[in-house]
Protein backbone atom coordinates (compact mmCIF):
# COMPACT_ATOMS: atom_id res chain seq x y z
CA UNK A 1 0.00 0.00 0.00
CA UNK A 2 0.90 3.29 -0.95
CA UNK A 3 2.76 5.17 2.66
CA UNK A 4 5.59 7.99 2.00
CA UNK A 5 5.02 9.11 -1.14
CA UNK A 6 0.95 9.74 -0.41
CA UNK A 7 1.61 10.66 3.16
CA UNK A 8 3.42 13.42 1.31
CA UNK A 9 0.84 14.02 -1.21
CA UNK A 10 -2.63 13.59 0.31
CA UNK A 11 -3.77 14.21 -3.07
CA UNK A 12 -3.72 10.74 -3.98
CA UNK A 13 -6.04 9.19 -1.65
CA UNK A 14 -8.21 12.11 -1.42
CA UNK A 15 -8.36 11.54 -5.42
CA UNK A 16 -9.43 8.26 -5.15
CA UNK A 17 -11.47 8.45 -2.02
CA UNK A 18 -13.16 10.72 -4.25
CA UNK A 19 -13.54 8.34 -7.52
CA UNK A 20 -14.71 5.68 -5.72
CA UNK A 21 -17.45 7.70 -3.55
CA UNK A 22 -18.69 8.67 -7.07
CA UNK A 23 -19.46 5.51 -8.00
CA UNK A 24 -20.92 4.56 -4.65
CA UNK A 25 -23.14 7.55 -4.40
CA UNK A 26 -24.23 6.70 -8.11
CA UNK A 27 -25.23 3.22 -7.25
CA UNK A 28 -26.88 4.73 -4.44
CA UNK A 29 -28.84 6.72 -6.15
CA UNK A 30 -29.13 3.67 -8.87
CA UNK A 31 -27.77 5.58 -11.78
CA UNK A 32 -25.44 2.57 -12.00
CA UNK A 33 -27.19 -0.29 -11.36
CA UNK A 34 -25.71 -3.52 -9.38
CA UNK A 35 -27.11 -6.87 -9.68
CA UNK A 36 -28.82 -8.76 -7.13
CA UNK A 37 -31.40 -7.23 -4.52
CA UNK A 38 -31.58 -3.46 -3.84
CA UNK A 39 -30.23 -3.00 -0.76
CA UNK A 40 -31.14 1.26 -0.72
CA UNK A 41 -34.76 -0.38 0.01
CA UNK A 42 -33.83 -0.33 3.77
CA UNK A 43 -33.28 3.46 4.11
CA UNK A 44 -36.60 4.09 1.39
CA UNK A 45 -38.47 1.76 3.10
CA UNK A 46 -37.65 0.17 6.20
CA UNK A 47 -35.84 3.62 7.74
CA UNK A 48 -38.21 6.16 6.50
CA UNK A 49 -40.70 3.97 7.95
CA UNK A 50 -39.06 4.22 11.40
CA UNK A 51 -38.49 8.02 11.04
CA UNK A 52 -41.81 8.35 10.45
CA UNK A 53 -42.59 6.86 13.89
CA UNK A 54 -40.21 8.60 15.83
CA UNK A 55 -41.73 11.52 14.44
CA UNK A 56 -44.76 10.69 16.84
CA UNK A 57 -42.41 10.57 20.19
CA UNK A 58 -42.48 6.85 20.49
CA UNK A 59 -39.63 4.09 19.67
CA UNK A 60 -41.00 1.63 16.85
CA UNK A 61 -42.19 -0.20 19.87
CA UNK A 62 -44.57 -3.07 17.54
CA UNK A 63 -41.54 -3.67 15.08
CA UNK A 64 -39.35 -6.20 15.75
CA UNK A 65 -36.75 -5.40 13.11
CA UNK A 66 -36.02 -2.20 15.52
CA UNK A 67 -33.21 -4.15 17.23
CA UNK A 68 -31.11 -1.04 17.88
CA UNK A 69 -30.31 1.31 20.95
CA UNK A 70 -32.22 4.57 21.62
CA UNK A 71 -29.17 6.78 20.34
CA UNK A 72 -30.09 4.99 16.92
CA UNK A 73 -32.49 7.14 16.52
CA UNK A 74 -30.27 9.96 15.85
CA UNK A 75 -28.55 8.08 12.87
CA UNK A 76 -32.10 7.13 11.56
CA UNK A 77 -33.46 10.92 12.05
CA UNK A 78 -30.55 12.34 10.64
CA UNK A 79 -31.81 13.48 6.95
CA UNK A 80 -34.13 15.74 8.41
CA UNK A 81 -31.03 17.95 9.01
CA UNK A 82 -31.60 17.80 4.42
CA UNK A 83 -34.97 17.98 4.43
CA UNK A 84 -34.75 19.82 0.64
CA UNK A 85 -33.51 16.42 -0.30
CA UNK A 86 -35.50 14.06 0.37
CA UNK A 87 -35.33 11.47 2.93
CA UNK A 88 -33.49 8.81 1.00
CA UNK A 89 -30.98 11.25 -0.97
CA UNK A 90 -30.52 13.01 2.40
CA UNK A 91 -29.36 10.03 4.21
CA UNK A 92 -26.69 9.03 1.11
CA UNK A 93 -25.27 12.53 1.43
CA UNK A 94 -24.49 12.39 5.35
CA UNK A 95 -22.93 8.78 5.20
CA UNK A 96 -20.61 10.28 2.64
CA UNK A 97 -19.92 13.46 5.10
CA UNK A 98 -18.78 10.88 7.45
CA UNK A 99 -16.87 8.53 5.01
CA UNK A 100 -14.95 11.88 4.27
CA UNK A 101 -14.96 12.87 7.95
CA UNK A 102 -13.46 9.74 8.78
CA UNK A 103 -10.61 10.24 5.72
CA UNK A 104 -9.86 13.61 7.32
CA UNK A 105 -9.31 12.17 10.28
CA UNK A 106 -6.90 9.58 9.01
CA UNK A 107 -5.02 11.94 7.02
CA UNK A 108 -4.38 14.16 10.06
CA UNK A 109 -3.39 11.57 12.38
CA UNK A 110 -0.86 10.51 9.25
CA UNK A 111 1.02 13.99 9.95
CA UNK A 112 1.68 12.91 13.46
CA UNK A 113 4.92 12.14 14.51
CA UNK A 114 4.98 8.18 14.32
CA UNK A 115 2.21 8.10 11.49
CA UNK A 116 1.80 7.02 8.75
CA UNK A 117 -0.64 6.86 5.46
CA UNK A 118 -1.18 2.99 5.19
CA UNK A 119 -4.47 4.02 7.57
CA UNK A 120 -6.13 6.30 5.37
CA UNK A 121 -5.36 3.92 2.51
CA UNK A 122 -7.48 1.13 4.35
CA UNK A 123 -9.94 3.46 4.44
CA UNK A 124 -10.10 4.70 0.78
CA UNK A 125 -9.73 1.09 -0.16
CA UNK A 126 -12.07 -0.93 2.11
CA UNK A 127 -15.55 0.93 2.22
CA UNK A 128 -15.93 0.41 -1.91
CA UNK A 129 -15.19 -3.18 -1.38
CA UNK A 130 -18.57 -3.54 0.05
CA UNK A 131 -19.94 -1.98 -2.60
CA UNK A 132 -23.20 0.18 -2.23
CA UNK A 133 -23.84 -1.32 1.28
CA UNK A 134 -21.48 0.48 2.74
CA UNK A 135 -23.90 4.00 1.70
CA UNK A 136 -27.19 2.28 2.46
CA UNK A 137 -26.57 1.76 6.36
CA UNK A 138 -25.98 3.57 9.65
CA UNK A 139 -23.01 1.73 10.05
CA UNK A 140 -20.72 3.89 8.49
CA UNK A 141 -21.80 6.78 10.60
CA UNK A 142 -21.32 4.48 14.05
CA UNK A 143 -17.96 3.88 12.73
CA UNK A 144 -17.04 8.04 12.29
CA UNK A 145 -17.66 8.17 15.60
CA UNK A 146 -15.88 5.34 16.50
CA UNK A 147 -12.79 6.22 14.77
CA UNK A 148 -12.70 9.79 16.14
CA UNK A 149 -12.73 7.85 19.64
CA UNK A 150 -10.00 6.15 19.39
CA UNK A 151 -7.86 8.52 17.45
CA UNK A 152 -8.79 11.07 20.54
CA UNK A 153 -6.40 8.40 22.71
CA UNK A 154 -4.52 8.99 25.45
CA UNK A 155 -4.24 12.62 24.71
CA UNK A 156 -7.84 12.80 25.37
CA UNK A 157 -9.09 10.63 27.28
CA UNK A 158 -12.56 11.98 28.46
CA UNK A 159 -13.38 12.78 24.61
CA UNK A 160 -12.25 8.95 24.09
CA UNK A 161 -14.77 7.96 26.52
CA UNK A 162 -17.74 9.76 25.44
CA UNK A 163 -17.30 9.33 21.88
CA UNK A 164 -17.12 5.97 22.82
CA UNK A 165 -20.11 5.94 25.00
CA UNK A 166 -22.06 7.75 21.96
CA UNK A 167 -20.79 5.78 19.99
CA UNK A 168 -22.10 2.50 21.65
CA UNK A 169 -25.84 4.07 22.35
CA UNK A 170 -25.93 4.17 18.61
CA UNK A 171 -24.89 0.43 17.57
CA UNK A 172 -23.23 -0.88 21.29
CA UNK A 173 -20.19 -2.22 19.88
CA UNK A 174 -18.11 0.67 20.36
CA UNK A 175 -18.77 0.22 23.86
CA UNK A 176 -15.55 -2.42 22.89
CA UNK A 177 -13.14 0.36 22.40
CA UNK A 178 -12.08 1.40 25.72
CA UNK A 179 -11.26 -2.72 26.50
CA UNK A 180 -7.45 -1.52 25.98
CA UNK A 181 -7.06 1.72 26.87
CA UNK A 182 -3.64 2.08 28.73
CA UNK A 183 -3.54 1.51 32.57
CA UNK A 184 -3.67 4.69 35.25
CA UNK A 185 -5.29 7.86 34.57
CA UNK A 186 -5.91 7.55 30.90
CA UNK A 187 -8.01 4.42 31.73
CA UNK A 188 -9.62 6.07 35.31
CA UNK A 189 -10.55 9.58 33.02
CA UNK A 190 -11.62 7.39 29.51
CA UNK A 191 -14.43 4.68 32.00
CA UNK A 192 -15.78 7.57 33.84
CA UNK A 193 -16.47 9.63 31.24
CA UNK A 194 -17.96 6.51 29.13
CA UNK A 195 -20.11 5.65 32.30
CA UNK A 196 -21.39 9.34 32.64
CA UNK A 197 -22.16 9.95 29.59
CA UNK A 198 -23.56 7.19 28.46
CA UNK A 199 -26.09 6.98 31.43
CA UNK A 200 -26.97 10.53 31.25
CA UNK A 201 -28.16 9.54 27.51
CA UNK A 202 -29.75 6.35 28.11
CA UNK A 203 -31.50 8.21 31.21
CA UNK A 204 -32.31 11.02 28.22
CA UNK A 205 -34.05 8.72 26.00
CA UNK A 206 -36.03 6.74 28.57
CA UNK A 207 -37.54 9.82 29.71
CA UNK A 208 -37.85 11.67 26.83
CA UNK A 209 -39.70 8.37 24.30
CA UNK A 210 -41.31 5.31 25.26
CA UNK A 211 -39.86 2.52 24.08
CA UNK A 212 -36.07 2.85 24.30
CA UNK A 213 -35.09 -0.27 25.76
CA UNK A 214 -37.18 -2.92 23.72
CA UNK A 215 -35.03 -3.39 21.21
CA UNK A 216 -33.25 -5.66 24.10
CA UNK A 217 -36.50 -8.28 23.37
CA UNK A 218 -35.71 -7.77 19.36
CA UNK A 219 -31.95 -8.79 19.66
CA UNK A 220 -32.78 -11.64 22.07
CA UNK A 221 -34.94 -13.55 20.21
CA UNK A 222 -32.97 -13.85 17.07
CA UNK A 223 -31.73 -16.77 15.55
CA UNK A 224 -28.85 -18.03 13.23
CA UNK A 225 -28.58 -15.73 9.89
CA UNK A 226 -27.59 -17.62 7.36
CA UNK A 227 -24.05 -15.64 6.48
CA UNK A 228 -23.04 -16.04 10.50
CA UNK A 229 -20.03 -18.89 11.13
CA UNK A 230 -22.81 -21.47 12.84
CA UNK A 231 -25.24 -20.96 10.17
CA UNK A 232 -22.22 -22.82 8.13
CA UNK A 233 -23.27 -25.68 10.08
CA UNK A 234 -27.06 -25.98 8.09
CA UNK A 235 -25.99 -24.72 4.69
CA UNK A 236 -23.51 -27.94 4.74
CA UNK A 237 -26.39 -30.29 6.92
CA UNK A 238 -29.33 -29.52 4.99
CA UNK A 239 -27.58 -31.18 1.67
CA UNK A 240 -27.36 -34.47 4.11
CA UNK A 241 -30.75 -34.50 5.02
CA UNK A 242 -31.33 -31.79 6.92
CA UNK A 243 -35.04 -31.35 7.94
CA UNK A 244 -34.88 -27.04 8.63
CA UNK A 245 -35.65 -24.31 6.28
CA UNK A 246 -35.06 -20.56 5.66
CA UNK A 247 -36.62 -17.96 6.45
CA UNK A 248 -37.29 -13.99 6.74
CA UNK A 249 -37.19 -13.38 10.30
CA UNK A 250 -36.54 -10.34 12.58
CA UNK A 251 -35.16 -8.25 9.71
CA UNK A 252 -32.97 -10.92 8.69
CA UNK A 253 -32.63 -14.38 6.55
CA UNK A 254 -32.25 -17.34 9.21
CA UNK A 255 -32.33 -20.83 9.69
CA UNK A 256 -35.20 -22.18 11.46
CA UNK A 257 -35.34 -26.17 12.76
CA UNK A 258 -33.65 -28.73 14.17
CA UNK A 259 -30.61 -27.68 16.23
CA UNK A 260 -30.79 -24.63 15.83
CA UNK A 261 -31.44 -23.31 19.49
CA UNK A 262 -28.52 -25.14 20.42
CA UNK A 263 -26.38 -23.43 17.60
CA UNK A 264 -27.27 -20.06 18.44
CA UNK A 265 -26.76 -20.88 22.43
CA UNK A 266 -23.64 -22.42 21.11
CA UNK A 267 -22.59 -19.11 19.51
CA UNK A 268 -23.61 -17.75 22.88
CA UNK A 269 -21.06 -19.45 24.56
CA UNK A 270 -18.33 -18.66 22.09
CA UNK A 271 -19.16 -15.23 22.44
CA UNK A 272 -19.07 -15.60 26.36
CA UNK A 273 -15.50 -17.21 25.88
CA UNK A 274 -14.22 -14.45 23.84
CA UNK A 275 -15.35 -12.02 26.89
CA UNK A 276 -12.78 -14.50 29.27
CA UNK A 277 -9.84 -14.03 26.79
CA UNK A 278 -10.05 -10.07 27.02
CA UNK A 279 -10.63 -10.35 30.76
CA UNK A 280 -7.56 -12.42 31.31
CA UNK A 281 -5.79 -10.62 28.29
CA UNK A 282 -6.22 -7.16 30.61
CA UNK A 283 -5.07 -8.64 33.64
CA UNK A 284 -1.88 -9.58 32.16
CA UNK A 285 -0.94 -7.10 29.83
CA UNK A 286 1.32 -4.72 30.62
CA UNK A 287 2.99 -2.49 27.96
CA UNK A 288 4.30 0.79 27.78
CA UNK A 289 2.84 1.11 24.26
CA UNK A 290 -0.65 2.19 23.91
CA UNK A 291 -2.27 -0.43 22.41
CA UNK A 292 -5.73 0.88 22.42
CA UNK A 293 -6.79 0.44 18.75
CA UNK A 294 -4.99 -2.99 18.51
CA UNK A 295 -7.08 -4.21 21.41
CA UNK A 296 -10.52 -2.25 19.38
CA UNK A 297 -9.87 -4.25 16.41
CA UNK A 298 -9.43 -7.88 18.24
CA UNK A 299 -12.15 -7.34 20.38
CA UNK A 300 -14.40 -6.47 18.08
CA UNK A 301 -13.34 -9.27 15.37
CA UNK A 302 -13.94 -11.70 18.41
CA UNK A 303 -17.53 -10.80 19.08
CA UNK A 304 -18.44 -10.28 15.10
CA UNK A 305 -16.41 -13.32 14.11
CA UNK A 306 -18.81 -15.17 16.93
CA UNK A 307 -22.17 -13.85 16.67
CA UNK A 308 -24.90 -15.25 15.35
CA UNK A 309 -25.87 -13.15 12.97
CA UNK A 310 -23.03 -11.31 10.64
CA UNK A 311 -24.24 -8.62 8.28
CA UNK A 312 -22.35 -7.66 5.29
CA UNK A 313 -22.19 -3.84 7.04
CA UNK A 314 -20.41 -5.36 10.49
CA UNK A 315 -17.26 -5.59 7.64
CA UNK A 316 -17.50 -1.63 7.92
CA UNK A 317 -16.61 -1.54 11.70
CA UNK A 318 -13.31 -4.00 11.50
CA UNK A 319 -12.20 -1.90 8.38
CA UNK A 320 -12.67 1.69 10.15
CA UNK A 321 -10.64 0.13 13.49
CA UNK A 322 -7.72 -1.12 11.11
CA UNK A 323 -7.40 1.56 9.59
CA UNK A 324 -6.86 3.47 13.08
CA UNK A 325 -4.62 0.65 13.88
CA UNK A 326 -2.20 1.30 10.45
CA UNK A 327 -2.56 4.98 11.05
CA UNK A 328 0.18 3.96 13.33
CA UNK A 329 3.67 3.01 12.76
CA UNK A 330 3.98 0.55 15.91
CA UNK A 331 0.65 -0.87 15.29
CA UNK A 332 1.11 -5.05 15.55
CA UNK A 333 -2.09 -5.60 13.24
CA UNK A 334 -1.15 -5.30 9.39
CA UNK A 335 -2.18 -8.65 8.89
CA UNK A 336 -5.48 -8.65 10.22
CA UNK A 337 -6.14 -5.30 8.71
CA UNK A 338 -5.22 -6.95 5.20
CA UNK A 339 -7.36 -9.86 5.89
CA UNK A 340 -10.50 -7.73 6.65
CA UNK A 341 -9.98 -5.85 3.54
CA UNK A 342 -10.14 -9.54 1.58
CA UNK A 343 -12.61 -10.50 3.94
CA UNK A 344 -14.76 -7.30 2.84
CA UNK A 345 -14.55 -7.91 -0.53
CA UNK A 346 -15.79 -11.55 -0.70
CA UNK A 347 -18.79 -10.40 1.74
CA UNK A 348 -19.72 -7.97 -1.43
CA UNK A 349 -19.89 -11.16 -3.71
CA UNK A 350 -21.98 -12.93 -1.17
CA UNK A 351 -23.91 -9.84 -0.19
CA UNK A 352 -25.65 -8.43 -2.72
CA UNK A 353 -24.61 -9.60 -6.14
CA UNK A 354 -24.35 -13.51 -5.40
CA UNK A 355 -27.16 -13.72 -1.88
CA UNK A 356 -29.93 -15.77 -4.03
CA UNK A 357 -26.83 -18.52 -3.75
CA UNK A 358 -26.20 -18.19 -0.01
CA UNK A 359 -29.75 -18.25 0.83
CA UNK A 360 -30.21 -21.59 -1.79
CA UNK A 361 -27.11 -23.18 -0.31
CA UNK A 362 -25.69 -24.19 -3.31
CA UNK A 363 -21.59 -25.08 -3.42
CA UNK A 364 -20.90 -21.47 -4.73
CA UNK A 365 -22.74 -19.23 -1.85
CA UNK A 366 -21.57 -22.25 0.54
CA UNK A 367 -17.63 -21.52 -0.67
CA UNK A 368 -18.35 -17.81 -0.64
CA UNK A 369 -19.13 -17.85 2.95
CA UNK A 370 -16.52 -20.63 3.86
CA UNK A 371 -14.25 -18.11 2.49
CA UNK A 372 -15.68 -14.87 4.00
CA UNK A 373 -15.77 -16.22 7.42
CA UNK A 374 -12.49 -18.34 7.13
CA UNK A 375 -10.64 -14.67 6.50
CA UNK A 376 -12.54 -13.70 9.59
CA UNK A 377 -11.55 -16.15 11.76
CA UNK A 378 -8.14 -16.17 10.71
CA UNK A 379 -7.93 -12.41 11.09
CA UNK A 380 -9.29 -12.74 14.88
CA UNK A 381 -6.75 -15.76 15.58
CA UNK A 382 -3.96 -14.00 14.64
CA UNK A 383 -4.95 -10.54 16.03
CA UNK A 384 -5.59 -12.34 19.84
CA UNK A 385 -1.94 -14.15 19.31
CA UNK A 386 -0.19 -10.79 18.29
CA UNK A 387 -1.89 -9.10 20.61
CA UNK A 388 -1.06 -11.44 23.45
CA UNK A 389 2.74 -11.65 22.26
CA UNK A 390 2.84 -7.57 22.21
CA UNK A 391 1.58 -6.91 26.00
CA UNK A 392 2.05 -9.51 28.04
CA UNK A 393 5.08 -10.45 29.43
CA UNK A 394 7.08 -13.53 28.44
CA UNK A 395 5.06 -13.84 25.77
CA UNK A 396 7.29 -12.95 22.33
CA UNK A 397 7.04 -10.16 21.33
CA UNK A 398 5.59 -9.78 17.72
CA UNK A 399 7.98 -7.83 15.42
CA UNK A 400 7.01 -4.25 14.00
CA UNK A 401 7.98 -3.47 10.46
CA UNK A 402 10.91 -1.39 10.23
CA UNK A 403 10.33 1.92 9.38
CA UNK A 404 12.83 3.21 6.15
CA UNK A 405 15.41 6.16 6.70
CA UNK A 406 13.54 8.39 4.22
CA UNK A 407 10.15 7.91 5.92
CA UNK A 408 11.87 8.37 9.65
CA UNK A 409 13.58 11.30 8.57
CA UNK A 410 9.94 12.29 6.84
CA UNK A 411 8.86 11.79 10.34
CA UNK A 412 11.19 13.86 11.95
CA UNK A 413 10.70 16.87 9.73
CA UNK A 414 7.14 17.27 10.44
CA UNK A 415 7.65 16.55 14.30
CA UNK A 416 9.46 20.17 13.46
Amino acid sequence: MPDTQSYRRPVWPVTVWALTRTVLLLSAFKVVVVPGPDVTSDVSVIYRGWYEVLRTGTYPLSDVTWQYPPGAALAVGAPALLPFLGYAAAFFVLVCLCDAAVLALLLRAARRPGGSARGGWVWVAGVPLLGTTAYARYDLMVTAVAVAALLAGAAGPRLMGALAAFGALLKVWPALLLVGTPRGAVTRRSWAAAAVTGLLLLLAACVTMPGALAFLTFQRDRGTEVESLGALVFQVARHFGWSGTVLFSYGSVEFAGPYVPLVSAAALALAALALVWLLLWRLRARTATDRTADAALTAVLLFTTTSRVISPQYTLWLVGLAAVCLVGRTSVMACPAYLVLAATAVTQLEFPLLFSEVVAGTPLGIALLFVRNGLLVAATLIACRRLWRATVPGARAEPVAPVSAASAGHRRASAR
